[in-house]
């Protein structure tokens, strides 16, 4: 397979063009990065992508879908010598899904970064889908995700923060903070994509959250 990568610099968000061979068949994924390097790769490969695969429909993943003129696709997809599969992963969002191209690419979207997960308020919808969906793929698996650098299933299973706690092989976390002015607790804290961290903090009734570093005010 063929696989050309844009990263937008303010989002730093991924859009992929990813064909099964020179004048074979293509897709995009996602759009939220500038296209004119995909689609400079589309003609240096004399292929023609007429679908995009979808992640989930956050500005950052489609804001140039429109101008490709092209089905938007957020199901399971055949073309060519590319085979799609398109596995539910909610929780970032709901209508997120990771999309699995010929056994050996998996486009993550915003579910899974290296060292770290997608954020949001439905926790265990996260866990569930880092946990028994990708975690299930082979670890040679690559993983491309939706935001900068590219990492591999093993890999995070191994030395992502997130899984390494849900694994039972780290301990919780303790550390008291402040998240929009509640009182809560470091459950996890992990490396992510802007440099600024990712935590799953737990409040004082229970409720639990995957936020961004910058919104944790720690001690």
């Amino acid at each position: 397979m063929l696989i050309e990568r844009s990263i937008d610099p303010g989002w730093l968000s991924n859009a992929y063009l990813v064909a099964d061979e020179e004048g074979g068949a293509a897709v995009f994924v996602d759009s939220g990065a500038p296209m004119a390097s995909l689609l400079e790769a589309a003609r240096s490969w004399n292929v023609q992508p007429r679908h995009v695969l979808r992640t989930h429909a956050d500005q950052d993943h489609v804001a140039h879908e429109a101008e490709l003129g092209v089905e938007v696709v957020t199901g399971p997809l055949e073309v060519g010598g590319l085979r799609v599969e398109a596995l539910a992963t909610p929780g970032h969002s709901d209508d997120h899904v990771a999309f699995v191209v010929n056994d050996e690419l998996c486009f993550s979207g915003d579910i899974l970064f290296k060292d770290a997960v997608g954020g949001g308020r439905d926790v265990p919808a996260i866990r569930r889908s880092v946990m028994d969906v990708l975690m299930k793929l082979p670890h040679e698996t690559r993983v491309l995700p939706g935001h900068t650098d590219e990492t591999t299933i093993g890999r995070e299973w191994e030395d992502n923060p997130f899984v390494r706690v849900w694994r039972g092989l780290d301990p919780e976390g303790d550390e008291p903070c402040t998240v929009g002015g509640e009182e809560a607790t470091i459950i996890i804290w992990s490396p992510d994509y802007d440099g600024k961290g990712k935590a799953l903090v737990r409040f004082t009734d229970g409720r639990e959250a995957i936020v961004g570093g910058s919104r944790v005010e720690r001690g």
